[in-house]
């Protein structure tokens, strides 16, 4: 029996010790993520390929030059895009009030509607530094592929029908890459803090 204990609480030991030790070589970064994606951020994010506001052709090279959230929606969206894209630009605006140099980039999945001029109006509304994106069908498939995203075009009017959609809002650096991605219901105080604890490190 006192072996027993022994044993245990030997594995208890080990256990803490390797625990411990996790914290530690997850570092800094691990204290800011969001929880979702504790232990990094895998192969999420990437190259791509496709249209500004002025309708010129970008890589994300040229647009990602500075921390961005990054959040694939459609113009046409009734509730959901235009709360989920206000809630980022109040968080952008958040952390230009503390000195933080970022930006918003909203990647249209609707190709067909969502022209370079109908996203210019779009993000104008939400944020001044906020980038609209589109693309051809294939452009805007890669994109989202990149990013694990999902959407769907709903069946119905070919002219006013809905898109499902995921709503995750993607944290990207040009120097790191992806590092977080936050749920739309988290408010825009909370992500502003969370976004300011990785640009801190």
């Amino acid at each position: 029996m006192t072996k027993t204990y022994a044993f245990l609480a030997g594995s208890a030991a080990v256990i803490a010790l390797a625990v411990a030790t996790g914290f530690v070589l997850l570092g800094e970064e691990d204290e800011c993520r969001s929880g979702a994606v504790a232990g990094g951020g895998g192969s999420i994010g990437g190259p791509f390929t496709l249209v500004d506001e002025t309708g010129t052709t970008v890589t994300d090279t040229d647009v990602i030059t500075r921390p961005s959230l990054v959040y694939f929606g459609y113009t046409f969206c009734p509730d959901v895009c235009p709360m989920d894209a206000g809630r980022n630009g109040e968080a952008i605006s958040l952390l230009q009030e503390k000195g933080y140099d970022v930006q918003g980039l909203f990647i249209s999945i609707d190709p067909e509607r969502d022209t370079p001029e109908a996203l210019a109006e779009f993000t104008d509304y939400l944020h001044p530094d906020m980038i609209g994106l589109t693309g051809t069908p294939e452009q805007v498939k890669a994109a989202s592929q990149a990013y694990k995203t999902y959407y769907k075009k709903q069946d119905g009017d070919e002219e006013y029908y809905l898109m499902d959609h995921s709503t995750f809002t993607y944290l990207v650096t040009p120097e790191d890459g992806f590092l977080d991605f936050f749920r739309r219901e988290v408010p825009a105080q909370e992500l502003a803090e969370k976004v300011g604890c990785f640009l801190d490190m």
